[in-house]
């Protein structure tokens, strides 16, 4: 039988530094998925890659050898050995797998429980495994469930109230550093949403002084004039340290873009005046020695996990009513995954009938002189009632049973009665296999 397995690293099970070698940018994740996808026992794939996670989800009758393949990808593709991330590696089989899919697309399993980012990342991941055809029958109906789980969870639930995210946490921490913002100068690296959810947040806080810096100058110039700041080339950030009390940097390099050479020079020039610095970005913007500096505040994304205020404890509140939508919800999944193994032998036994009926109805035409056009219609459909009245108990029963032992009972004497000899590989098309034969 086919099963849903999830292989990951989160900020739960790995600290940053590991995290941020197998992050996947976007040309990087499409690659990753035609390699993902060639491996052995793996029938179905998707990569889901955020600044708290990297999560490969998969199908496959063979799930031992399938994570093995998982393991062996993730080791070969960032050039990192297994035996150095194996021990951080969480994984999850079947229906654990479904629900920790829903807890994620819910945000429970975020550091910032009710954060409303991770919904539109993990449609992205499904989008991009879609485009590249890496994903079937089942992941498809599988993240169309978590998509369902969590709007239902953010409709009927408290937790997305007052929604905070990461960049709001990295302005809550400046806030703690510095008294007073008004005062202070700002300089935010990166022009994405979580750049500019950065500015936007420390614009609520008081900063007048704003400079915003991308690597394409236009992003920075129409960021700035949103939000009243100052653009600036990415050549000109290293010019500008000497002048900003905190920097915040949310990019998408690969590489680190401010180093402890950079920093020195800024603290000579401004006198060795602090810094406060907040790298959000996965992998690092900023290298970590650069903390090791003199009058240097670093903070990277897993240090905001201690800066959690009450209103996380509020949202909190709506996770047990979001773990009952959660429960309800893979329940049906599993019944309709547990349905799958019935489809082909129903598929199969409706085709034998309706083959008989053909047949027969031809033959019984063909006994007859002149047939009008409504007769010959009410002859098939005389047939066809018989055929549905027929199938109709049998079919039923084995439904209900899919999942127990009685099932696979049903299942097999189906095949032997009616010698339904043949390849029985789950269905391919998702219409025939859901809706036709089975809801």
């Amino acid at each position: 039988m086919m099963r849903t397995v999830v292989v990951g690293l989160s900020y739960k099970s790995s600290p940053v530094e590991l995290r941020e070698q197998f992050a996947f940018t976007q040309p990087m994740l499409e690659s990753g998925l035609e390699e993902l996808y060639k491996k052995g026992y793996v029938e179905e794939c998707l990569i889901l890659s955020t600044c708290n996670r990297v999560e490969v989800y998969a199908v496959s009758e063979n799930i031992e050898e399938c994570v093995n393949s998982i393991k062996e990808f993730l080791a070969e593709f960032h050039n990192v050995p297994a035996e150095y991330f194996s021990e951080h590696l969480y994984i999850s089989i079947g229906h654990i797998a479904v629900r920790h899919l829903f807890n994620v697309a819910s945000s429970i399993d975020s550091m910032v429980v009710g954060e409303p980012q991770i919904l539109g990342q993990v449609k992205q991941a499904y989008k991009t495994a879609s485009l590249k055809g890496t994903v079937g029958l089942i992941l498809n109906r599988l993240f169309h469930a978590a998509f369902f789980v969590a709007k239902k969870v953010r409709s009927e639930t408290m937790i997305g109230n007052q929604a905070v995210s990461i960049s709001y946490l990295a302005v809550e921490l400046a806030k703690r550093i510095f008294d007073d913002l008004h005062k202070r100068s700002v300089l935010v690296i990166g022009a994405g949403d979580m750049a500019e959810l950065a500015a936007k947040h420390l614009i609520s806080a008081g900063i007048n002084d704003l400079i915003i810096a991308s690597r394409q100058f236009k992003n920075s110039e129409a960021l700035a004039k949103t939000l009243n700041g100052k653009p600036i080339s990415f050549d000109e950030v290293y010019y500008f340290l000497r002048n900003t009390d905190i920097v915040i940097t949310a990019t998408g390099s690969s590489e680190f873009i401010i180093r402890p050479n950079h920093m020195r020079e800024a603290l000579k020039l401004r006198n060795n005046e602090p810094i406060f610095m907040i790298d959000i970005a996965v992998p690092r913007d900023i290298d970590p020695r650069v903390g090791e500096l003199s009058d240097i505040y670093l903070y990277d994304i897993d240090d905001l996990k201690g800066v959690l205020d009450d209103n996380i404890k509020s949202r909190r509140e709506g996770v047990k009513r979001a773990e009952e939508i959660i429960i309800q919800t893979e329940k049906f999944f599993q019944r309709w995954l547990n349905g799958l193994k019935v489809v082909p032998t129903i598929v199969k036994l409706k085709k034998r009938f309706e083959d008989i009926k053909d047949t027969e109805v031809k033959k019984a035409l063909f006994k007859f002189e002149h047939v009008s056009e409504r007769e010959r219609k009410i002859i098939e459909a005389m047939a066809s009632g018989i055929i549905s009245k027929i199938l109709h108990d049998p079919l039923t029963n084995l439904k209900k049973e899919s999942s127990t032992s009685l099932g696979a009972l049903y299942m097999d004497s189906l095949q032997q009665l009616f010698k339904l000899e043949g390849d029985f590989k789950m269905l391919e098309d998702e219409n025939e296999a859901s809706i036709k034969d089975w809801e």
